[in-house]
């Protein structure tokens, strides 16, 4: 069943004709009084931190509440161009502390609380981080709608409503545990579920043709098992701009939830069967996929995310416009958050044929025009791939349009290389071979009007190396859009000692222009200042300290140097380089070579895909060479190390804010950009990493001497593939080969033999592909370089503040002017201050 929008005969003022809620702390303190006791039915004699943090978090709701719907109205009144920004990922964080940020209330916030005893600080970690996301594809999503709504363009996102996040990572005897993040356990009081927005989507079944009343032949989804997509709306603030953007989560629920005949017949777990299988779509993001049932529930959550979202775009436009979809290109674009909402393609065509009676080229020419698709990867492997069969028992008639667009496409492939089969066959969206597979990425580019990279280096290589037989065909539809950060979580949030020493110098401005930063620089050489960046940096280190302490039982001195790797565990990403340098400074204080030594405390931490062997293994061995360091007496405070478990965005706003030194250390050309780096540097690090990803572009803007260059090029890295030698390598270089003997006698693992193995094959194997032997000695050295200059206070305090300065390019806000400027050509719109619906409603007429 379709729940419809309750209509109203006519207008009633009384419904919405409300006063403005009060931003002070006495009107918060008494809004929070009565959530507390009168909705929550809390006293005195209440101890959980659930409950006042659910009061303030509806209370500060009800304040965005009021510029959400003027938003909304704003939009609906103006008919502007949209843009829905679809991506199966949006790794959100915690709202609470980014909500009163975004309102101005902070201080008002806290002093309420404090002046009812109540310690905000407190409350705020009994906030769950959202899991609706891993890594930086959904970190990157968050920034872009936090950044939309600052800068007042009209972009809502469209995700899914995960009941439980990808997993909570323990580390139990050095190996990953996973356990279930049912983020939801306790409810979520930021959003509002929209039943009346339901949406139905088809799986299963097969294509139908029929001739219609006009004689035409039409094709219909029949005999399909359905479910049910129920929206949940989140609320996306602009930083204290009164703009209150949208992101729209679909959870999946089954059409019939119960079959009374079943149960009463006695099949108890057969009457709730088509209710888990419809929640299983929504219930796990990113479910294990090395098994065929995996695969299924993957694509079962691409299709229906994009159909869900289709749909309720359609519905908006036929609210205003009816069935004439003649503008509907000029009002809308979907912006796909890489491969994984490519299907909205063909469901778009399949939507506008069979349910709108269009043609093919209209369909076309309409999806043509809406369709942009951001590329985040340099992996083959990492393109994403449907195997034909899988299509056709799951989505047979996305299949038959697929197959049309196909031929269409290499119709058109031919026309321009006449005789070229070779050509043809690698542009193919269908792979073909014993088991056809439908490549997603290329259904992307030929259904999109444009294709970006992430980096000016990822881009180049995207049109050099993977799509170059596109990018000769469609030159106009490539382009660059540099990834960037918001600043207001990643610097004016989560390093409230930076914000306040920044803005006493140039005032507040930079929270919403980020360039403005560069006039820090002048104040690198004032004592003075250095010496205020040193106590708010020493600041900061105590609590990345406290951090880890707390949850790694690893004590980090604040006076080290604090070297850290925090990111998804991936062989490209090359965390076990690190671990090998980690392996060669313990190697060197077990031989005596400490002059000039410099304390260093290294930090990794990161998520290893549950089926990825070799990641969790990297784990593993991080895990066991930290055990002997920091158990060895003879170490001391020299060298600490500490794998983080759990990482996830409230603890990275404490370790960016306490970072010296960011690793970036992924093989050139294989890292799309990174944001973890632009977080790192915005903060004060510095970074040490190769030329890859927009790690080269942080250079440019930093200066050489402020950044620990190592490693081979990504035109290098091709060269060497073709003649490497690791064993050659690591024969020439005595520090590797003193490592590697530790590796291969078994020295971290003493009583797990042959543990390691692997990892020694791949280090030592001539195709090992992140040729992590070939950059060590670099590495090495950068390293080295890194400790010199932290071993002068009075040097790394400027390269630090240097870092900042230089920051500003890396703006989300940056980004999406490009975004918009270049794509989507969207017209800022501005709300009405906080009025009510119906006076905002005369205002704009």
């Amino acid at each position: 069943m379709k729940l419809r929008p309750l209509r109203i005969s006519k207008p009633v003022p009384e419904l919405t004709k409300l006063p403005a809620l009060g931003m002070d702390a006495d009107s918060i303190a008494d809004a929070f009084r009565h959530y507390f006791t009168h909705t929550l039915g809390r006293d005195q004699l209440c101890h959980s931190t659930h409950y006042p943090y659910f009061a303030i978090a509806l209370t500060l709701r009800d304040r965005l509440m009021e510029r959400w719907k003027s938003t909304r109205h704003a939009y609906r009144q103006l008919d502007c161009k949209r843009v829905n920004y679809m991506s199966l990922e949006f790794l959100m964080g915690r709202a609470l502390g980014n909500a009163m940020l975004n309102l101005g209330v902070t201080d008002e916030a806290t002093r309420a609380l404090y002046d009812l005893g109540i310690n905000l600080e407190e409350i705020s970690e009994s906030e769950q981080d959202a899991g609706l996301g891993n890594g930086g594809l959904g970190r990157l999503a968050a920034c872009f709608l936090d950044s939309c709504a600052t800068l007042q363009l009209p972009v809502i996102g469209y995700g899914i409503r995960y009941e439980y996040g990808m997993f909570r990572q323990k580390v139990k005897d050095g190996y990953q545990v996973e356990e279930p993040d049912h983020w939801l356990r306790d409810g979520n009081p930021w959003e509002l579920e929209r039943p009346e927005y339901t949406q139905r989507i088809k799986f299963g079944g097969r294509s139908e043709y029929y001739t219609d009343a006009e004689g035409q032949t039409r094709t219909r989804w029949v005999d399909t098992h359905d479910v049910l997509a129920i929206a949940y709306d989140v609320p996306v603030p602009g930083y204290q701009n009164n703009t209150v953007n949208t992101l729209r989560l679909w959870k999946a629920e089954a059409t019939d939830e119960f079959d009374l005949d079943e149960f009463n017949a006695g099949g108890y777990t057969e009457s709730v069967a088509a209710k888990n299988e419809a929640e299983n779509i929504t219930m796990v993001l990113y479910p294990n996929d090395s098994s065929e049932n995996g695969k299924a529930l993957r694509l079962r959550q691409q299709y229906f995310l994009a159909s869900s979202t289709l749909q309720d775009v359609m519905r908006c436009w036929e609210d205003r416009h009816g069935d004439d979809y003649s503008d509907f290109a000029e009002k809308n674009a979907f912006q796909l958050n890489d491969t994984h909402p490519t299907c909205a393609i063909a469901e778009l065509m399949r939507l506008l044929m069979d349910e709108k009676k269009m043609d093919w080229d209209q369909a076309w020419d309409i999806t043509r025009r809406t369709m942009a698709y951001t590329n985040h990867t340099l992996l083959p492997e990492a393109l994403e791939k449907w195997s034909v069969g899988l299509y056709q028992q799951l989505l047979p008639r996305l299949l038959d349009i697929i197959f049309e667009i196909n031929a269409r496409f290499l119709s058109e492939v031919a026309s321009r290389w006449p005789g070229d089969i070779e050509r043809q066959r690698r542009m193919s969206i269908i792979e073909e071979g014993p088991d056809p597979q439908v490549r997603m990425a290329y259904l992307a580019i030929v259904g999109s009007f444009s294709i970006n990279g992430v980096a000016e280096l990822h881009s180049k290589l995207l049109v050099e190396g993977l799509f170059h037989d596109f990018y000769e065909l469609w030159p106009e539809k490539f382009n660059n859009k540099t990834n960037g950060v918001t600043q207001r979580r990643w610097l004016a949030g989560c390093n409230p000692e930076l914000n306040k020493l920044v803005t006493s110098k140039i005032g507040d401005g930079w929270i919403t222009d980020l360039e403005q930063l560069k006039e820090l620089a002048i104040y690198a050489n004032e004592s003075e200042f250095s010496k205020q960046w040193r106590e708010m940096r020493k600041i900061n280190k105590q609590r990345l300290a406290d951090l880890v302490s707390s949850k790694c039982g690893v004590n980090f001195s604040p006076d080290s140097l604090f070297d850290v790797q925090v990111k998804r565990i991936h062989e490209y990403k090359r965390q076990l380089l690190n671990v090998l340098h980690v392996i060669h400074l313990y190697d060197r204080i077990k031989r005596g070579d400490t002059k000039n030594w410099v304390n260093r405390c290294v930090l990794i931490g990161g998520k290893a895909a549950p089926g990825y062997a070799m990641a969790k293994l990297t784990i593993k061995l991080i895990s066991n060479v930290a055990n002997v360091i920091n158990h060895d007496p003879a170490v001391g405070e020299r060298l600490k190390v500490a794998f983080l478990p759990n990482y996830r965005v409230s603890a990275m706003e404490i370790i960016c804010a306490g970072t010296d030194l960011s690793e970036q250390i992924s093989t050139a050309g294989k890292e799309a950009s990174g944001t973890g780096n632009m977080k790192f540097m915005m903060n004060g690090a510095a970074t040490i990493g190769t030329l890859d990803g927009a790690n080269i572009e942080i250079r440019e803007e930093v200066g050489d001497e402020n950044f620990f260059l190592f490693g081979l090029t990504a035109e290098e890295v091709e060269q060497t593939r073709e003649h490497y030698n690791p064993r050659s390598i690591i024969e020439a270089d005595e520090e590797l080969s003193n490592v590697m003997k530790l590796l291969e006698c078994g020295h971290f693992n003493q009583f797990e033999p042959g543990l390691f193995d692997s990892i020694i094959h791949s280090i030592t194997s001539p195709h090992d592909p992140w040729l992590t032997a070939a950059d060590f000695h670099s590495f090495v050295e950068a390293q080295r370089q890194a400790a010199d200059a932290y071993a002068n206070q009075e040097r790394w305090t400027k390269m630090s503040i240097f870092n900042t300065a230089a920051s500003g390019k890396f703006s989300t806000d940056r980004t999406m002017h490009e975004y918009n400027n270049d794509i989507w050509k969207l017209k800022q719109v501005t709300p009405l201050a906080v009025a009510s619906e119906m006076e905002c409603t005369e205002k704009l007429k």
